[in-house]
C-alpha cells in the first residue's frame, strides 16, 4: 500500500486537523449553527516574491462541491498578492468547518508550484521550460505538481499521467542509462533515432561520458538533419562555468554548419540560473526548483459572524471585495458593497472574486488547463521578477 489519502476520504472531510472535528462537536452540542463570512489570503509571500500565481481553484471547487455554503473566488490563474482575499466563503461554519485543512493545502502547494514555474517561465524570456520535477516528490501527486506547472507557464511535462490529466503529448529527451547501457553516447542517438517514433523530438544527452563539446560534434554529424537539439545536465562537479561551456557548443557547432541545433540544459535550475544561461540556451527542463517550489501559507479566517464584521487580531473584518484595473493591474481591497474609486490610470476596475459555488454547484465554467496557461502568460507579460 502507498501512504496516500483516498479521494474519497478528502472528499468525506476526513483531512483534516482534529481540532475542527472537536470544534464541531462542541458547537452542535451547544447548538451553535451561526452563520459565518471567511476568507483565505496570503500576510507575506516566500522569499520575497512580488506577485503569485493562483491555483488550485479547480480542485477547490470540487471538494466544497455539494455543501451549502456561498463561496466565490478570483479566477485561477490569476496574479495576487498579500493581503488580498483569493475566496471567501459563507455559509454556517458548521457545514464547512472540517474542510478547512483540505482547502488551504490544495490551495498552497498548487499556488507555489504555478507560481514558480512562471518565475521560471518568466527569467526564460520566452524560451522553453519543461517539468522534469516529479521524481522529486510522491508520485501520487506527480499529476498535481505537472498540471500546476503547466498552468503557471511551463511547455511541458514529463510524466505520462500527468500529460494524459492535461491533453497534452508528454515531453523528453533521454535518460544517461541508455547512453550507458549502449557504452556510447552515439550509438544511444541512433538507436533512439532507429526507434523511437519519428515525431518525437531528437535531442541527445551529450554529458554521460566525454566532453560535451566533442559529443555535440560527434552526435551532430551522426544524425546530421535529424538532429533537433542536445541536452547538458553536466553535473555540478564538472560545471565550471556552465555558460562558458553552452558557447562553446554553439561556436563549434555553428562553426560546422550545425547552426540549427538546439541547445537544451537541465540539472539544478531555477530562475535564477536560467536568466544566467538565457546568452547561449535555447531551452530548459527544470526539476526540484518547480516541484519542491515553497508554498503559499495562505490562512483562513472568520472575519463576519451573522452579518456583523468580527475578526480575530491580525486580520481585518467585514466582507470585502477586489477590484483590478483592466488597464494597469492595480488593485484594491475594499469593504462590500463600497464601490471602486477611479484608477489614476484611467482605466476600468472591476470585481475579482466572482462565484464560485451556488447552490451546492459549480457557479462559472472551469477553463482548460490551455486557457488557464495563456492567461498567465499574458498577465506575466506585465509583470517584473
Amino acid at each position: 500500500m502507498f501512504h496516500i489519502a483516498d479521494p474519497a476520504d478528502i472528499k468525506a472531510g476526513l483531512i483534516t486537523d482534529v481540532y475542527f472535528l472537536r470544534t464541531l462537536e462542541i458547537l452542535r452540542r451547544k447548538g451553535i449553527g451561526s452563520a459565518v463570512t471567511a476568507e483565505v489570503l496570503l500576510k507575506t509571500f516566500p522569499a520575497g516574491w512580488p506577485w503569485g500565481v493562483l491555483a488550485g481553484i479547480e480542485e477547490a471547487a470540487h471538494l466544497l462541491e455539494g455543501l451549502p455554503v456561498e463561496v466565490d473566488a478570483f479566477p485561477e490563474g490569476a496574479l495576487f498578492t498579500p493581503h488580498e482575499p483569493i475566496l471567501t466563503l459563507r455559509g454556517r461554519y458548521v457545514d464547512w468547518a472540517h474542510y478547512e485543512t483540505a482547502l488551504l493545502g490544495l490551495l498552497c502547494q498548487a499556488s507555489g508550484i504555478a507560481t514558480k514555474a512562471a518565475r521560471c517561465k518568466k527569467a526564460a524570456e520566452g524560451r522553453p521550460i519543461i517539468s522534469f520535477g516529479a521524481r522529486r516528490m510522491h508520485p501520487a501527486i506527480a499529476p498535481m505538481i505537472e498540471r500546476n506547472a503547466f498552468v503557471g507557464g511551463c511547455d511541458g511535462v514529463a510524466v505520462v499521467k500527468s500529460a494524459e490529466l492535461i491533453h497534452e503529448d508528454p515531453v523528453g529527451t533521454m535518460p544517461h542509462a541508455l547512453v550507458l547501457l549502449f557504452g556510447d553516447t552515439v550509438a544511444a542517438a541512433k538507436a533512439f533515432h532507429e526507434c523511437v517514433d519519428p515525431k518525437v523530438k531528437r535531442v541527445v544527452l551529450i554529458d554521460t561520458l566525454q566532453d560535451e563539446k566533442f559529443e555535440a560534434l560527434r552526435v551532430a554529424e551522426a544524425l546530421g538533419g535529424a538532429l533537433f537539439g542536445v541536452r547538458l545536465d553536466t553535473p555540478a562537479s564538472r560545471r565550471g562555468n556552465l555558460l562558458q561551456i553552452l558557447r562553446e557548443v554553439r561556436w563549434e557547432l555553428d562553426l560546422r554548419g550545425f547552426d540549427r541545433v538546439k541547445l537544451f540544459v537541465s540539472g539544478g535550475l531555477d530562475e535564477t540560473e536560467i536568466a544566467a544561461l538565457n546568452p547561449a540556451a535555447d531551452a530548459y527542463g527544470v526539476g526540484t526548483a518547480i516541484s519542491n517550489a515553497p508554498v503559499m501559507n495562505f490562512a483562513l479566517d472568520i472575519v463576519e459572524i451573522e452579518g456583523k464584521p468580527l475578526a480575530k487580531r491580525g486580520r481585518m473584518s467585514g466582507r470585502k471585495m477586489v477590484h483590478r484595473c483592466s488597464s494597469c493591474g492595480a488593485d484594491q481591497v475594499l469593504p462590500e458593497p463600497a464601490a471602486a474609486a477611479a484608477c489614476p490610470c484611467g482605466g476600468k476596475a472591476a470585481p475579482l472574486l466572482l462565484p464560485l459555488i451556488r447552490a451546492g454547484k459549480v457557479a462559472r465554467p472551469l477553463p482548460s488547463t490551455q486557457q488557464l496557461r495563456a492567461a498567465v502568460l499574458e498577465h506575466l507579460a506585465r509583470v517584473s521578477l
